[in-house]
């Protein structure tokens, strides 16, 4: 007696776990970009008149402003790409290299997140199908350990960032200067991408326990087509499975 395989349109779909999980990462991420590109990091207060304006982790904005280390009196003013030929002459003091690190934390877990995104994607879709439903507690635990690494590179960041934002070495009259949004923006994404990380790990367990099933649901599959010609090895284990 013989089993009926599942059609394609009957393969179970994502749980309801999986797709809070991906909703969390994808606000995450948002709040990440808007950190990651906007320059407002610190700014300076508007009462303060100084010449430094506000900062990212990309972009600098001053009026009126001359550094006193260099040596040709040149004002620099607007807002420019830190490596920009504008910064070309003071990158060193703009860009010192705790900033470097935290630049390089953050742009790790803008990647790790927005290709995390792109993984949970194809695992909601369910495509490629086969693939999905055989490896989905791989793809989930791939996704879990990923946000996770990118939430603690955030949360280092952040931390170097607080404990080096007013440096006297680095931004002159730091006390006329305010730790802004954007930093808070990063601090509320290392926080959702670290709920989503907790959430995807529960998932993935979940779906390991399933995986026998799954994988199950993938040789009756296989069976359906029509240029399905079994082996005689897959012939005893379909026997011997029950699947026959």
């Amino acid at each position: 007696m013989s089993v009926d395989a599942p059609e394609k349109n009957e393969y179970p779909r994502a749980s309801r776990g999986l797709v809070f999980a991906s909703i969390v990462t994808y606000v995450g991420s948002i709040f990440l970009l808007m950190s990651f590109c906007s320059p407002y990091w610190i700014e300076s207060y508007d009462e303060s008149f100084s010449s430094f304006k506000k900062m990212g982790l990309w972009e600098y904005c001053f009026k009126d402003f001359y550094y006193p280390n260099y040596q040709f009196p040149k004002k620099f003013n607007g807002c420019h790409n830190i490596f920009s030929y504008e910064y070309y002459m003071i990158r060193e003091y703009l860009l010192p290299g705790w900033l470097l690190f935290v630049q390089i934390c953050i742009t790790l877990a803008f990647i790790l997140t927005f290709g995390t995104l792109g993984l949970l994607a194809l695992v909601l879709v369910r495509w490629p199908l086969k693939l999905v439903l055989q490896y989905e507690w791989l793809m989930t635990k791939i996704s879990h350990i990923a946000l996770a690494v990118a939430s603690s590179l955030i949360f280092l960041g952040i931390l170097i960032f607080w404990f080096n934002a007013y440096r006297r070495d680095w931004m002159m009259y730091p006390k006329f200067n305010i730790i802004s949004w954007s930093f808070g923006l990063g601090v509320v994404a290392m926080a959702l991408l670290g709920a989503a990380s907790a959430l995807l790990y529960r998932e993935a367990l979940r779906a390991y326990g399933n995986r026998h099933q799954a994988k199950n649901l993938v040789m009756q599959m296989e069976m359906q087509e029509p240029s399905f010609h079994p082996s005689r090895s897959l012939s005893r284990s379909l026997h011997s499975g029950g699947y026959i």
